[in-house]
């Protein structure tokens, strides 16, 4: 059976998009169950209901600081439609330790540097000023500390001198739209275990969790 899947959204749901598209192919172990927003006018939600997944929105700002409440709506609403993964997508809230330690091992998150760099905001900002060569995306567990969990997948892009944290970020985004859906199969087919602060995936040799995937016309030099 596939594995019942809520993608978390507060924007254009980019990342969202990709996991749907992969999610229609018949083989793929998990399916897209729902698509929840903290926020109406999010672009995504949309780009879901064409797609054919239920949509859901629970406005965060009523809740103010209290995260607690919110968490407490929100997980009545996975129980409700039976939701076994959580995958965020550009979801712009914080949640509470107490929520992360109760979906620890099955909620995934992308962010859009080589973890454990450039955590936080701005990390196309951040690598362009440290000057790296490779930057990337990192599909991770989701922890109580930002941007820390334990690393399921990455993929690597060069970075050219000509570079701005837009072309940067345009170049990125085609990565994150091919791990994410690669370490939700991972996931969703039992192939994925954590070892302390690691993650470690059965049967690859290791060789899954690292994907360098240049781009042609990159203007790297």
């Amino acid at each position: 059976m596939k594995r019942r899947v809520a993608i978390l959204i507060s924007g254009r749901g980019s990342n969202m998009a990709a996991l749907i598209k992969a999610a229609a192919a018949p083989d793929f172990p998990a399916e897209i169950a729902l698509v929840i927003s903290n926020r109406t006018e999010a672009a995504g939600l949309e780009k879901a209901r064409a797609g054919g997944v239920p949509t859901l929105v629970i406005e965060s700002k009523p809740f103010g600081k209290d995260r607690v409440a919110f968490e407490a709506v929100l997980q009545s609403a996975l129980d409700q439609h039976g939701i076994e993964l959580i995958c965020l997508g550009g979801f712009m809230r914080l949640f509470t330790a107490e929520f992360t330690r109760a979906w620890y091992g099955r909620m995934l998150n992308i962010h859009p540097s080589l973890l454990p760099s450039f955590p936080g905001l701005d990390p196309h900002g951040q690598a362009l000023r440290a000057g790296v060569k490779l930057s990337g995306a990192t599909v991770h567990f989701v922890i109580p500390e930002t941007d820390a969990g334990p690393i399921v997948m990455q993929g690597a892009v060069p970075v050219s001198d000509h570079d701005t944290a837009d072309t940067l970020s345009e170049r990125i985004l085609e990565v994150e739209h091919r791990i994410y859906p690669e370490a939700l199969r991972l996931l969703a087919t039992g192939r994925v275990r954590i070892e302390g602060d690691v993650c470690r995936t059965a049967g690859s040799g290791g060789s899954e969790n690292f994907l360098i995937s240049p781009v042609v016309g990159s203007g790297a030099e």
